[in-house]
């Protein structure tokens, strides 16, 4: 997936520079947010490290700080959100998504169902050093039942590599078993089948499973499972079938409708923009016949809405 972002870094680049740049946007009355979401956009995020870096030592100011008291609004969130690094941004999204008030399953969903396991073990040990909190224990002190024992096994990070052909049709079978063939549910099955194959072992099984049953695996969680267990159940299913399908659907859910689900569109937008929002796109194109960048024109405006079209990066019209 290596490149198949729409953000790269900046050729010929000069932290101390782009650390002017944005001092001059933002010193005296009234802001160049222009020059700020241009300059910001058009970087990679190791880059805006350095660019933070070099405006502390620069101007002895904190960069976030003066953009949060310089913008407002969505826009301000979008924009600190490129500010923070990958996994500092999802390990502050699971914090939020955990600490506010209730829980905000769909984080939780999301991040935990579509990160790698390297990703997984990267973001338990900067939790913990950044709060001095387990964020397992967060995680189940926050969560229940069923939903609750599926988040533990994907943060556990220790999928399967590969495929094991021995059991393609037993896993099918066991998983047949475990809904469409008995009363009720048996939802241990499905969590520990979903959260402990490869994705490349899952699909085959999921086509036995369609062989055996009649049914995609996605129609059967629909009916034998409920509330956060099957969303979580879903969102592996479709991550193991396609990452960037699964994102795509995220987006065009965030932005249907009336009212826009602005948190997960910059989510998305933030966290997918340097790994495969390319694929996302071309995904977004082919579900929904549109484009990704038509969709966020038609649903949000002023600054917030170029960022975002610059993030996107193209129109796949």
């Amino acid at each position: 997936m290596a490149g198949r972002g729409t953000v790269k870094p900046h050729g010929g680049f000069n932290a101390n520079d782009d650390a002017g740049v944005l001092y001059k946007a933002m010193k005296g009355f009234g802001t160049d947010e222009d020059v700020i979401l241009k300059l910001l956009t058009a970087r990679s995020n190791a880059q805006r490290q350095q660019i933070k870096a070099a405006f502390k030592t620069l101007h002895g100011k904190d960069l976030v700080d003066n953009l949060k008291s310089e913008l407002g609004g969505k826009f301000e969130t979008l924009i600190v959100a490129l500010m923070t690094s990958p996994i500092m941004y999802d390990v502050t999204c699971l914090r939020d998504a955990i600490k506010g008030a209730g829980t905000d399953e769909k984080v939780l969903t999301e991040i935990l169902a579509s990160r790698s396991a390297n990703e997984v073990n990267e973001i338990k040990s900067v939790y913990k050093r950044e709060y001095d909190d387990d964020l397992e224990k967060d995680v189940t002190s926050d969560t229940e039942g069923h939903f609750k024992r599926m988040l533990v096994v994907l943060l556990q990070a220790s999928r399967e590599q590969g495929i094991q052909e021995g059991l393609i049709q037993s896993d099918a079978q066991a998983l047949f078993a475990a809904g469409e063939q008995k009363y009720g549910t048996d939802e241990g099955q499905f969590i520990t089948i979903l959260g402990n194959r490869s994705a490349a072992h899952l699909r085959r099984v999921f086509e036995e499973y369609r062989k055996l049953s009649g049914y995609e695996i996605e129609e059967s969680i629909q009916r034998e499972t409920l509330g956060g267990l099957r969303d979580v159940l879903l969102a592996v299913v479709k991550c193991a079938r396609s990452v960037p399908a699964y994102f795509a659907e995220s987006l065009y859910n965030a932005l249907k409708g009336t009212g826009t689900d602005d948190q997960t569109l910059i989510r998305i937008m933030v966290s997918r923009s340097e790994v495969d929002l390319l694929d996302i796109r071309a995904e977004f194109r082919k579900m929904f016949a549109t484009s990704l960048h038509k969709s966020i024109q038609g649903d949000a405006s002023g600054d917030y809405c170029k960022t975002l079209l610059l993030l996107c990066g193209g129109d796949d019209a």
